[in-house]
Formats: C-alpha cells, structure tokens, sequence
C-alpha cells in the first residue's frame, strides 16, 4: 500500500468521523465548538486514532468521555458509510492545537495593544 492511499483514506475517515459526530450522534455532552482535526489510520486500517480539537475548556472532558463510550456506534456507522476492508477500531485523542492557536493570538493582539499605547505615550512631549 502506498502512503498516498493511507492519507486519502485517514482524510476520508477524518471527515466522515465529523459528519458522524455532527449529525448521528445526540448526546446532550457534545456541544460547544469543536473540530476534528486529523486522523491517522494504521496501513493494515485496523486502527485509528481521531484527534479532537474543543475550544472550550470546561466542556473538553465531558466530549471526550462521550466520544469514548460511543466509539463503538460511531465505527459502526463509518463501517456502513465508507468502503473500505476492515472498520477501524477508533482512538479518540484530545487536541489542543486550536485552543493553543487561539491563545497565542491573544497574547499578540495584547502585545500590539500594548505597544502601540506605549508608542503614543513616548510621542506626546
């Protein structure tokens, strides 16, 4: 198998594990802005793990135990919506990236804020 073949398919898995979590599944513990970042499926496409991405911090570990104790519906589901040899058995992972991305962005913004006060300050005599 080619590494091409593998990323299409970890994609494809990416997006339907998104779709699947957005509209299948109703528990009342998935909410809040969320995304699924990036999947990594084995060559053998036994395994998968599903990074997940929560912008809120105080909803991030009730997500996350619900993707867990639903793994098994949501891999029944990509089994019956993708064609591939084997349904993978899923590994949710919590992905802090975005929540990092968005600090970080924070912390320039306040820097510039701060600058540019500090600019207009030293210009008045």
């Amino acid at each position: 198998m080619s590494y091409n073949r593998i990323d299409r398919i970890s994609e494809e898995v990416r997006r339907e594990v998104d779709r699947i979590i957005r509209e299948d599944l109703n528990d009342p513990r998935i909410t809040g802005t969320f995304s699924v970042t990036h999947a990594d499926v084995t060559r053998d496409l036994r395994h998968a793990k599903i990074y997940v991405s929560v912008l809120e911090d105080d909803k991030r570990e009730g997500m996350m135990a619900a993707l867990k104790k639903a793994a098994g519906f949501i891999r029944h589901e990509l089994g019956q919506n993708i064609i591939i040899r084997y349904s993978p058995e899923l590994t949710f992972i919590s992905d802090e990236n975005i929540a990092y991305g968005v600090h970080i962005a924070k912390v320039l913004a306040d820097a510039q804020k701060t600058e540019a006060s500090h600019d207009e300050d030293s210009e008045t005599p």
